[in-house]
């Protein structure tokens, strides 16, 4: 019987995404809320994401949420639930799937 499946050969190493220069550059269209920056709810609800993460720095993706920070309160409970509590997948291994997929997309965070 002849073997019709397609082999594909990957080359050695990860396979990562183009640089994007330009993207990079660009403005983004939500409006970010810089530390220095936040009062009031903001500054509240930036203070408890750094209370729960033990971090001090907050991350852009957290910034994005500055301009409603009742629902950056609930993605932080979701994402805390979700990605750093023991189930199926333990936080160990969350935690390498994120810093991998980080690395692939060439995300700082």
């Amino acid at each position: 019987m002849k073997d019709d499946s397609v082999h594909i050969e990957r080359e050695k190493g990860p396979v990562l995404p183009p640089k994007a220069s330009s993207y990079q550059t660009q403005a983004t269209k939500i409006r970010i809320t810089e530390d220095r920056e936040a009062t009031g709810e903001t500054a509240a609800a930036y203070d408890y994401w750094r209370s729960g993460s033990g971090r001090k720095q907050v991350p852009g993706i957290i910034k994005c949420f500055g301009a409603r920070p009742d629902f950056l309160r609930q993605v932080v409970d979701f994402s805390n639930t979700v990605h750093f509590s023991e189930g199926h997948l333990t936080r160990r291994i969350k935690e390498m799937i994120a810093s991998h997929v980080s690395f692939l997309n060439r995300c700082p965070y």
